[in-house]
Order: C-alpha cells, then sequence, then structure tokens
C-alpha cells in the first residue's frame, strides 16, 4: 500500500457542489487547499451519477450567483448538449487547473486524528489506487453531507426530527424521533422517432394502474423525485438496502409508464438509471447557533448573514414512496430570500471544524428549506472565503471581520439580502455616466443599464491615474426559468443554449492625459462577473458593448475601475 501526506491550509471533505464550492473560492484567495472526493466525479446530487437538476431561492432576482453561476454559465458554453458527463468535465476543469488546489478523487475519508478538540489530520483510502492520503491542516471543512467527520472527531451534531417543544416550532411532531427525508434513485428518458417497446426486469416491481402509485405524478416532464426511501431507516447505513429498493421502483415504474395504459410514452426509452441514491438529510451538525423554523419565517436577519435560502420548507413524508394518505411532501411557506448566519457553519465542541452543504447547524425544518444545491454552493463559497479571511488575519474563524467578510463576498458577486456593495474608491471619485452601474446593487431590473448599438459607459477622472483593472456584472437572466441540466431530452430541446442576455464582445478603451488610447477588447464571453486587466495610466475609461448572445439590447448591472 502506498502513502502520502499533504500539508495545507484548508482541507475540504466532500466534492458536492458546497465542497467544490468552499475549495474554490478558499484556493482563489489563496490559500494552500486540498478537496477530498469519495466519488470519481465531482457534484454530488447534481453530478451524472444521481443527476438532480440545481434548485435554489424561489423569486424575481433571487438566483444565486457567484461560483455556482460561474459553473452554470460555463456549461451552458461548453455543453450546449447538456450532456452529463460533460457537466461533470465543467465541474472538474474549474478544480483541476485551480491555482493552489489539489484534488484526491476515489478517496473515502475513514480516518481523523483529533484531540483536545483540534483536528491535526485526516485520513483517506484511495481504493482504485490502493494509497492512503493524510492531508493536516489549519481548518477542515466537512461538505460531506454525512458529515464524515463528526464520528470520526466526535464532534456534536444530530439526526432525525426535533420535537416541537425544542425549540418553540410548528412543524416537528410532537415526541423528537429519527425519521428523516428519504434518498432518491432518478431515472431519466429520451424522446425518439418511433415506438420503442420497454421490457421491464423481472425483478423489478409491477404497478397494473395508475391507482397503485396514489398522489405520485407520473408524466413525462416530470423528473420522477418522489420515488424515495429511507427516511424510516438509516439514511447512512441503509444507503445499499435503499438503492436495492428504489431501483427496483424506478424500473416498475417506467414499466407502468409504458406498457400499463396510454401514457404518451410510446416513443420515448429508458435512457438511464441511477444506481447512487441522492440524499437529503442525514447527520447535521451543531454549531455555534442553530437555525430554527422561526428564523426562517423571520427572515434569518442575523449580523452575521453571509449568504440565503429561500427554497420552501419543503419537508417530505419519511416513509417516501409508501406515503399512501397524500401528496408526498408538505410545503410549508418561508420568505425568499431568508438569511443564514457564518455561526451555523462552525462546529461547538471542534475548534478548526466548519462545514456547509446539507449538514449546517439547522433544525429539520429550518434544513427543509437550506438543503437543495444552490444555497448549498453559495454556503460553501461563504465558508471558502470565510477561512481563507480568518488564515489571513491569523485569527479564529470565530473572531473574523464580519463586514470584510460581506464586502468580499459581494465583490465576488455573492448576493447578500440587505447589503449593498461597497464601490471602489476611484468610481467613486470619478464622473460617470450612468450612476446606476456605481449603485452597488447587482439585481433587479431597476439596477440595469440599458443600452443599443453605439452606446458605452463612461468614466471621467479628475486627473489621469493608474487604473488596475475593471470589473463589470453583465446580465445572465438570473429569472431564467430553465435548470442547469435536463431531467429528460426531447427530439426538439427545451431549453435555451445560452442566456442571450449575456454581453458576449466588448471593448474598453482607456484615454489618457495626451489622447493615447489603449483598447482592451474581449469575445467569446460567457460569464456574468468579468474582470479585465489593465494596468494603465488613464483619465477616462469607456465599456463599448458590441454584441450579445442573442438579445436586441445591452444590459450591464455593474462596472467598475479599480
Amino acid at each position: 500500500m502506498k502513502k502520502l501526506n499533504y500539508s495545507a491550509d484548508f482541507c475540504v471533505v466532500g466534492g458536492g457542489l458546497s465542497g467544490l464550492c468552499a475549495a474554490l473560492a478558499a484556493a482563489r484567495h489563496g490559500i494552500k487547499t486540498v478537496l477530498i472526493q469519495d466519488r470519481p466525479v465531482l457534484g454530488g446530487n447534481a453530478s451524472s451519477e444521481v443527476r438532480m437538476w440545481v434548485c435554489g431561492a424561489h423569486g424575481k432576482d433571487n438566483r444565486e450567483t457567484g461560483i455556482i453561476e460561474e459553473l452554470v454559465l460555463e456549461n451552458f458554453y461548453f455543453n450546449p448538449g447538456k450532456k452529463f458527463t460533460l457537466w461533470d468535465s465543467v465541474l472538474y476543469g474549474k478544480a483541476v487547473n485551480q491555482e493552489n488546489l489539489t484534488i484526491l478523487l476515489n478517496s473515502s475519508v475513514l480516518d481523523a486524528d483529533c484531540s483536545d478538540g483540534i483536528i491535526k489530520s485526516v485520513t483517506a483510502w484511495q481504493s482504485n489506487a490502493e494509497t492512503f492520503h493524510t492531508v493536516t491542516a489549519a481548518y477542515f471543512a466537512d461538505c460531506s453531507g454525512d458529515s464524515i467527520l463528526a464520528p470520526l472527531t466526535g464532534a456534536l451534531y444530530r439526526y432525525g426530527r426535533e420535537a416541537k417543544s425544542e425549540f418553540g416550532e410548528t412543524i416537528p411532531p410532537d415526541t423528537a424521533d429519527k425519521k428523516t427525508m428519504g434518498m432518491s434513485c432518478l431515472f431519466q428518458i429520451r424522446e425518439t422517432d418511433k415506438k420503442v417497446e420497454f421490457i421491464p426486469p423481472e425483478w423489478a416491481y409491477t404497478y397494473e394502474t395508475d391507482a397503485d402509485l396514489p398522489y405520485k405524478d407520473h408524466r413525462l416532464d416530470n423528473n420522477f423525485w418522489w420515488i424515495e426511501l429511507g427516511g424510516e431507516w438509516d439514511c447512512i447505513h441503509d444507503t445499499d438496502r435503499c438503492r436495492d429498493e428504489l431501483v427496483k421502483i424506478c424500473f416498475g415504474v417506467w414499466d407502468h409508464i409504458k406498457n400499463k395504459g396510454d401514457h404518451g410514452a410510446d416513443n420515448w426509452e429508458l435512457e438511464w438509471i441511477g444506481f447512487l441514491p441522492g440524499k437529503r438529510e442525514s447527520r447535521r451538525y451543531v454549531g455555534e447557533y442553530t437555525v430554527t423554523q422561526n428564523d426562517v419565517e423571520a427572515g434569518g436577519k442575523f449580523d452575521d448573514i453571509i449568504a440565503y435560502a429561500g427554497w420552501t420548507m419543503d419537508d417530505h413524508f419519511p416513509a417516501g414512496f409508501n406515503y399512501k394518505d397524500g401528496h408526498p411532501t408538505i410545503y410549508h411557506p418561508a420568505p425568499s430570500p431568508w438569511g443564514l448566519p457564518l455561526r451555523c457553519m462552525i462546529s461547538k465542541n471542534i475548534k478548526n471544524l466548519v462545514f456547509a452543504g446539507r449538514n449546517i447547524s439547522v433544525t429539520h425544518a429550518a434544513l427543509s428549506s437550506s438543503r437543495v444545491m444552490a444555497t448549498c454552493a453559495i454556503l460553501g463559497q461563504a465558508l471558502g472565503t470565510a477561512v481563507a479571511q480568518a488564515l489571513d488575519e491569523d485569527t479564529d474563524i470565530r473572531n473574523i471581520n464580519i463586514a470584510e467578510l460581506q464586502d468580499t463576498l459581494m465583490a465576488d458577486d455573492c448576493y447578500i439580502p440587505g447589503k449593498t456593495r461597497k464601490i471602489s474608491p476611484l468610481s467613486e471619485a470619478a464622473e460617470c455616466s450612468s450612476e446606476t452601474v456605481r449603485n452597488g446593487k447587482e439585481r433587479g431590473e431597476e439596477n440595469c443599464w440599458t443600452g443599443k448599438s453605439g452606446d458605452y459607459i463612461e468614466y471621467r477622472l479628475p486627473e489621469e491615474t493608474d487604473i488596475s483593472c475593471a470589473r463589470i456584472i453583465f446580465d445572465s437572466n438570473l429569472n431564467r426559468k430553465y435548470h442547469n441540466m435536463p431531467c429528460r431530452y426531447t427530439k426538439e430541446p427545451e431549453y435555451e443554449r445560452f442566456p442571450s442576455t449575456v454581453i458576449s464582445d466588448f471593448e474598453i478603451k482607456a484615454e489618457d492625459c495626451d489622447g493615447n488610447i489603449r483598447k482592451f477588447t474581449r469575445t467569446a464571453n460567457h460569464q456574468r462577473l468579468v474582470y479585465v486587466e489593465m494596468n494603465c495610466k488613464a483619465k477616462i475609461v469607456r465599456l463599448i458593448p458590441k454584441k450579445t448572445w442573442g438579445a436586441e439590447e445591452y444590459r450591464i448591472f455593474s462596472f467598475e475601475i479599480l
């Protein structure tokens, strides 16, 4: 057996969207990071192994930005056919090519050296390479979903539903229990131009009539999330047991749709079925603060807000597929957005343990709103940025300057409800042809500059000044209705290939006091947040849009000079 050792500033366990975003954020802010993932691909429930689309906050202009929007836009650009393996490669490419970041795939953490409330190292087993990897670090982030570091370190955690009385909530049962939301194996279908037969395996379950699937929406545009089990079992140790049952159900449901009545599925074929269940809930850490249903309903007005949620409190019945008394989930209303604090991502009893994703310190009721992947992704980015700041300030993460963290996150295009981003002093000191692009509010129609061919945005400085770069926020249509990936494949694609509102080609002109002009040109831009290095002296700086990805008007939320 081979043994390898790594010395890092930050070790992230779990390569779902929360872990990936945490690792990328930390590495981009200059700290040496190791990301350990127990699967061959990144993305967790969003990966090709599970294939759940990325969901987040409801409501106008509430789509999550930052690294998660960067990843989604990268996928739209490089993967127009929406192939799941290419989506995997987009995530992999971002990680493997990121400076300061080492990724260890196919590596399962099985041990931790922890004493006196401090983790010294973790060890992972990489089975395909017969190698043990041991990572020492200043901070360890558990983004594994199942909170693997909890039993290995003695960190406090919760499992199941609290009693109503514990936090004064109304959603939980009267008596606490060990029941959770379950897990699902999804399947995908593809439309063809001819009738396709389906022969189910003999071990599949049989559902002869629609009455055998009460309250189960099995229209073809459904992603079959309700094929769910495990909430009444152990959502960690019974995972394979759940998979065995879920696969039988999946084949049985498709057999029903194809062969038991007219469901309009003659020309559809079963293209893929998942053998890795996507999980909703298991262990949740106990942090410096536990977010409750009451916090959700109050809007999460925390001083240390660093991210937000906005999914409904979507509380699936533990029986899942076997629940027969009505719809398999209850949608309790939740405001959108509502804030999440840094404190709910910091362990209460392990000094250098932090976490992001569905395992943050929340009650079961609050989890039902915070667990979706876009929320997990922005939590990850916030956490990675916070750890980088703590190391830079040489202080405990509990003591960092929260206002500075919020400013950094907003500069990285992470929206924080109730906060306005500070504008660069250089932009503030100059005359600007549009106040909209420097108001610090980078979403919402009222904060968007619009123009047509020949229009531009101009800064005029009091005197010739050194300009290091320009920062721009384009409009990627935060109100688009389609997901990062489809749940089915029709003959004619049902999704846009790329948001038409993004400006693809533009030019920045920098003019000095002598009238000399330097041009900085970009083509085929496919991102919302863009930095353009300039490193020149200028008195006048103009941003000139040239072309979009299809929209007739130019739309820009922010343009700054730094």
